[in-house]
This record gives C-alpha cells, structure tokens and sequence, in this order.
C-alpha cells in the first residue's frame, strides 16, 4: 500500500473507532487508525482468524477493530493520569 491509502485507511478506521470510542482529533485519530491497522492485525494472527471482508474492506476492519482497542487502552491510561492542584 502507498502513503495515500494508509492515509485514508488510518482516517478511516479511526473516526469510525472515535465514533464509538471517543476520539483524540483529526490528525490523532489518523494516527490511531494506523497503528490500529497493526494492533488489528497482530490480535486477528494471535486468534487465528482473517477478516470477514475481502480486499480493502477487510483492512478498514481489521484497523477499526484495532482502532477501538487501541482508544481504549488511551482512554484508560489517560483517564488514570488526574493532575492535583
């Protein structure tokens, strides 16, 4: 995959994770996206199954499901980080 489809694919499978999760901004949940694409992948190996979808349509559900986890674990360590003033 080129730059460009990593671009749309991160875009797209993190806003839809923000959607459900909650997001962290535009450029934020591009990136979450992305990195989701590879937690998405590496939890679908460890489980021994592929995506549902053929194609592009499999990679934007692998990342969306990575996505969400990947919010998740920040929304987790975020939320335990309360700053006392």
């Amino acid at each position: 995959m080129d730059i460009v489809t990593w671009l749309i694919v991160g875009l797209v499978a993190g806003v839809l994770a923000s959607l459900v999760v909650g997001g962290v901004g535009l450029v934020g949940n591009i990136v979450v996206g992305i990195v989701g694409a590879f937690v998405g992948g590496w939890i679908f190996r460890q489980l021994g199954v592929s995506a549902p979808l053929p194609g592009l349509g499999g990679v934007i559900f692998t990342a969306f499901i990575g996505a969400m986890v990947t919010l998740l674990l920040l929304h987790f360590v975020s939320g335990r980080r309360k700053t006392v003033a």
